[in-house]
Order: structure tokens, then C-alpha cells, then sequence
């Protein structure tokens, strides 16, 4: 076992007479992190989020205030009310690091373990190609540190039983309805079978695949600055490259160009080099706001010229709205309604009316159906091949905060009509631009 003390310690992230505030739910890791805070001689405050969902949710923050009283900490409580469709984890997650950028003083601490991290990579393995799925979550990012990342969730609690420390349990790390729940459930007890230390050496592999690609990034840099000082690339100097630092290379420039990081697929790679041997002068949307550029047998980014999103439309059921380029209406079907080749049916009673028409976001998740978990449309969208830029024009319909359909692309698996439900029928198609805005 672990001491969660002595690894805290270790990482320097928990620094002697340095203010603190530790996100404190009140189960078990964060409690641990309180603690440890504290012995480590950190000015420690603490943050609770009531968000009202559970039926525990005020003794979840009983919990906390009695703990902190007890322990001479001061406590923030905050009571959210979030949306009541969607993902209700990932809005959790953004409202309370939000909440603690505003009252940190100094740092703020999660109390991620190395059973979090194990979670978190092997999830991402499963639903995002790429090395940066198996990079997990970095001890700091920011103001915002993780102490316990060197720990398991085993050592955390045999710490709080040494020390006597008492702690909640949330439901819903069990519920099999949430992917990571059925991770810790069913996925990391085979694991452990085959390695009972299995959290700590995929944690350990994580934070070496970061070191390396560290080196990797700085690498490209010195490629960038060698072969385009002045941000071109000619594609014989690409060729010559190892594909991995091509990669690195492209996706260096196009974030110089966007002045924030912009993620590139090996697919993306090959389209752009496929881009800079089509000759003539070509362009390509490569996302995160940037273009690329080919002329004359080089490549170059920038960002791309803003494209005005079609403003959110309420959709009538039934009725018919227009959308940018799209009309896109919801036609009522009956329960033996068979959709068009244009149309999909979805369940009446499942939805809240009236609809929303919307643009893509950032961050948008979606169950499609036939699988069992969310993914973000980003994903959804390179499964299926949607050119870049299309994405943010195509019709999102959204039913009390929650993606019911992307035209043309998915349907939710939990709108999609089943035999004998009383149907709605939508569709979207392309008009011309003599169409009018109106509902009806």
C-alpha cells in the first residue's frame, strides 16, 4: 500500500503556508485530500457543490460543513441547479471547476487517485484514437493540481480507516448507466486479476507517454522553426520526415496559426499532404478556427475567415422552420408512420416541445443509436466522415437541452421511435435562398 501522504508530499503540488481549496464532495478521496492538505501545512479551504440531485445531496453537505468545522477549515458551499437533459456529469464537472477558478486564492485540487486515472485513460483508449488518449490527466494544469494521482483508491481508504476519518458514498460511481461506472465495475477487476497493481502501472504509463511527448512537441518546434521561419512548409521537407514528427510538425503550425492547440489526426495528416500534391492553390477547414492553405508545393495555416452560425430556431410540432441553408421540418406520422428516405422517426412522448434547431458547440455529446454510451459530436462526426466544413451548418435538434437528432448524421438512441409509439417525423433538406425564415 501507498501512503497518500507521502506521494502528496512527493509532488510538490501541496506547498507549506500556500492557500488551497480542495473541491470536497465529501466521499472518500476528497476527504483524504483535506487531510493531507492539512498536514502538509497548506492554508487549506474547501469547495461543495450541492447540485440537488440526489436525494443525499443535503447530507452531502452536512457532511462537509460538520467536517470542516470540526477541522478549522473554511468551507465555500454553492447550490447549483443544472440543466435537466444532457450530460449531467460533464455539466457538473465544468460548473465546479469554474466555481473554483473565481474563488481560489491560490491553487485549487482535485482529488484524482490513480484508480481515476486508470478509469479516464482506458475510457478514452476505447473512444478517441490518437497517443493523447492514453496521456490521462496531467497533475497540473493551470491553477489546478492533482496531489493523489500517485495513489490508489485501496490506499485512500485503508489511510482514512488509519486515520479514522469518515466519508460518503455516492450511488451513482455504481450506477451501470454512466461508461465509467461500468469500467470500474467490470472492466477493472478483470485487470486487476492479471495485475493487482493495474491502476498504478497504466497511471505510471501515462505520465511517461507525457514526458515523451514533451520531447516529441519540442522536436516539432525546432523542425518549425528550421524548415518554415516564416510559417510555409514545402511538402518535400514534410516527406522527408518520420510520420509521427510530420504529425507533430503540422499540428504545431496549425496552432501557432490558431494561438491555441489544435488536435490533427493521422487521417488529417494524409488530406493535408494529399491537399499540398493536388497542386494549384487549395484550402482545407482543419477545425479550431484554421485553414490550411496549399500553393505551390507548400502548406501553410491561418486562421479561418469567421462563418456566422445560424441563430437557435424553435421548431413547432408540427411545423417547419428555416435553418441557414436547410428547411427542416417535424411532420406528425401516427404509430404505424414509416419514415421517408429523407426522415427519421422519433417518439412524441419522449419529447419537449417545442423543439430546438441549433448549431453544433463544442463539447456537444450524443448517445446515436445502437450504441451504449454518449460521444461528443466531434467524434461522431470523423466516425462518419462529415467534412469539416459542414459541421457547423447542419441542423442540431435538441429537446429540453438534450441532442435528439444531427440531420443527416444521428439519431438518440433514446428519441428513436419503437414499434407502436406515436411518431414524429423529421427531416432537413437543402433550400434555395428564396426561402423564407418563417415557422409554420
Amino acid at each position: 500500500m501507498r501512503d497518500p501522504l507521502d506521494s502528496a508530499r512527493a509532488t510538490g503540488l501541496i506547498a507549506r503556508g500556500r492557500p488551497l481549496l480542495v473541491m470536497l464532495s465529501g466521499g472518500g478521496d476528497s476527504v483524504c485530500l483535506v487531510d493531507v492538505a492539512l498536514r502538509l501545512g497548506a492554508r487549506v479551504s474547501a469547495l461543495h457543490v450541492n447540485y440537488g440531485l440526489r436525494p443525499s445531496a443535503d447530507d452531502d453537505e452536512r457532511f462537509c460543513r460538520e467536517l470542516c468545522e470540526r477541522l478549522g477549515v473554511p468551507l465555500y458551499v454553492e447550490r447549483v441547479e443544472l440543466p435537466a437533459r444532457g450530460n449531467l456529469q460533464d455539466a457538473a464537472r465544468r460548473v465546479r471547476y469554474e466555481l473554483a477558478e473565481r474563488l481560489a486564492e491560490g491553487d485549487y485540487a482535485a482529488a484524482h487517485t490513480a484508480t481515476d486515472q486508470a478509469e479516464t485513460v482506458l475510457y478514452r483508449l476505447a473512444t478517441s484514437p490518437g497517443t493523447r488518449a492514453l496521456l490521462g490527466m496531467p497533475s497540473r494544469r493551470g491553477r489546478l493540481v492533482r496531489p493523489l494521482l500517485g495513489v490508489t483508491r485501496a490506499d485512500v481508504r485503508a489511510y482514512l480507516e488509519a486515520r479514522g476519518l469518515s466519508w460518503r458514498e455516492d450511488p451513482s460511481n455504481a450506477d451501470p448507466r454512466f461508461a465509467r461506472a461500468r469500467l470500474r465495475s467490470q472492466v477493472l477487476p478483470v485487470l486487476r486479476e492479471l495485475n493487482p497493481q493495474v491502476e498504478l502501472a497504466i497511471a505510471e504509463t501515462a505520465r511517461q507517454l507525457a514526458e515523451e511527448l514533451e520531447v516529441v512537441e519540442e522536436q516539432a518546434r525546432q523542425a518549425a522553426r528550421q524548415l518554415a521561419p516564416t510559417g510555409a512548409l514545402m511538402l518535400r521537407d514534410l516527406e522527408r520526415l518520420p510520420a509521427a514528427l510530420s504529425r507533430h510538425l503540422l499540428r504545431s503550425l496549425a496552432s501557432a496559426a490558431a494561438g491555441r492547440p489544435v488536435a490533427l489526426s493521422t487521417a488529417d495528416t494524409r488530406e493535408l499532404v494529399d491537399l499540398a500534391r493536388s497542386g494549384g492553390t487549395r484550402y482545407l477547414d482543419v477545425g479550431g478556427g484554421v485553414q490550411a492553405v496549399s500553393e505551390y508545393g507548400s502548406l501553410r495555416f491561418r486562421k479561418a475567415a469567421p462563418t456566422a452560425r445560424p441563430e437557435p430556431v424553435e421548431l413547432p410540432v408540427p411545423g417547419s422552420i428555416r435553418f441557414g441553408r436547410f428547411r427542416v421540418e417535424a411532420r406528425l406520422g401516427g404509430s404505424a408512420a414509416e419514415p421517408g428516405p429523407e426522415e427519421v422517426a422519433v417518439a412524441r412522448e419522449r419529447l419537449v416541445e417545442p423543439l430546438k434547431v441549433r448549431a453544433w458547440r463544442a463539447g456537444d455529446r450524443m448517445q446515436p443509436q445502437g450504441l451504449r454510451g454518449t460521444k461528443t459530436l466531434q467524434d461522431v462526426f470523423t466516425d462518419r466522415k462529415v467534412p469539416r466544413e459542414l459541421r457547423h451548418e447542419l441542423p442540431v435538434v435538441e429537446s429540453g437541452g438534450e441532442i435528439v437528432w444531427v440531420a443527416g448524421v444521428a439519431l438518440g438512441e433514446r428519441f428513436a421511435a419503437r414499434p407502436g409509439d406515436a411518431a414524429v417525423l423529421l427531416s432537413a433538406r437543402l433550400v434555395g435562398a428564396e426561402a423564407t425564415g418563417e415557422a409554420t
